[in-house]
């Protein structure tokens, strides 16, 4: 799957995902009207309500972007029906050609991220046959429990060629109350020092240490362009710390969230490219889906919420094009 999500990037000329995480409060009125006056004020409403903003939106950007990714707590928040528009969702993406990047963030131990993995990537036994759940392409995993909680997404991910992304330095401005401690590690300076037991203490920080288990991972499922299945999530909003993460995994691709509403632009994201602008993929979610309530695209209004939405996934293209104009990539 990693190599189809770089077919794609290449095609499109565009390393970008478009986050689907819709609230109610950027479905416009005339959307949240039609679906309450076929399902009523409910959570099945609701559900059509986002349904049918998604839709629009994907009917509009298709053609754009590789990849997309919804976010399921989005979804999860309306019950059932919130589920099945999710779904729903992704199945629509698929069927329009794009990668589907479950934002999902599980993290548990032994049979319980088994299931996780299953539900998201895998398939299920069902007395005699097997069947899909949500079927994403690609989902985020949370690593704090360690290679437990990691490893039965890599083992379904061989099973069914398809991928992760590993939270490693996210975007959020809390990240660095646990991410960047400084982590104390014993290494032996020579050879001599060994002999003798000496020892020398050196530091990194946690998000640093969790990158080189990815490098580590990474190296059970590689795709046949230079990049593993198994990423990695940094956020644009740590520019610095993008630049050494891509060298501690080289392999790893890097899904970049914090483009736009959060704060990072264009040229924050050079450093989690390659030479070849590849081994990263951007993330925008409300600053395209809900682009029409911005200033800068009010123009289009409510009803044509979907083509603000359009007009704000070319500007985006267009800023990081510049951004590597900017440096001759």
């Amino acid at each position: 799957m990693i190599d189809k999500l770089i077919e794609k990037i290449q095609k499109t000329g565009a390393p970008i995902v478009v986050g689907l995480d819709p609230t109610m409060k950027f479905v416009p009125e005339h959307i949240k009207k039609a679906a309450f006056a076929e399902k009523g004020e409910t959570l099945e409403g609701a559900a059509e309500a986002v349904w049918l903003y998604n839709k629009g939106i994907i009917d509009k950007i298709f053609d754009l972007i590789p990849a997309v990714k919804p976010q399921i707590a989005m979804y999860e928040q309306f019950g059932i029906p919130g589920l099945m528009a999710f779904k729903k969702t992704v199945d629509y993406c698929k069927e329009k050609g794009l990668v589907v990047i479950g934002d999902i963030k599980r993290g548990d131990i032994g049979s319980t991220s088994a299931a996780y993995a299953t539900a998201h990537l895998g398939k299920v036994q069902v007395g005699s046959k097997l069947c899909a759940g949500f079927d994403e392409d690609f989902v985020t995993v949370n690593p704090y429990l360690g290679s437990d909680g990691v490893q039965p997404f890599i083992d379904v991910c061989k099973e069914e060629k398809k991928g992760i992304f590993i939270l490693v330095k996210t975007s959020n401005p809390s990240s660095g109350e646990f991410q960047d401690r400084q982590v104390r590690t014993g290494v032996c300076v020579s050879p001599a020092d060994k002999e003798a037991g000496g020892i020398d203490f050196a530091e990194k920080p946690l998000y640093e240490i969790v990158g080189g288990k990815v490098a580590e991972w990474s190296g059970q499922l590689m795709g046949e362009k230079g990049y593993s299945y198994i990423g990695a999530v940094v956020g644009a909003t740590y520019p610095e710390q993008g630049r050494v993460l891509r060298k501690v995994m080289p392999k790893s691709f890097i899904l970049v969230p914090g483009y736009g509403a959060q704060g990072g632009t264009g040229k924050d994201l050079i450093h989690f490219f390659d030479d070849n602008r590849l081994g990263a993929i951007v993330n925008s979610s409300r600053g395209i889906i809900a682009a029409y309530q911005n200033e800068k695209y009010s123009r289009f209004g409510a009803y044509n919420y979907a083509d603000a939405s359009r007009q704000a996934v070319m500007d985006m293209i267009a800023d990081i094009d510049q951004a590597f104009a900017s440096v001759g990539k």
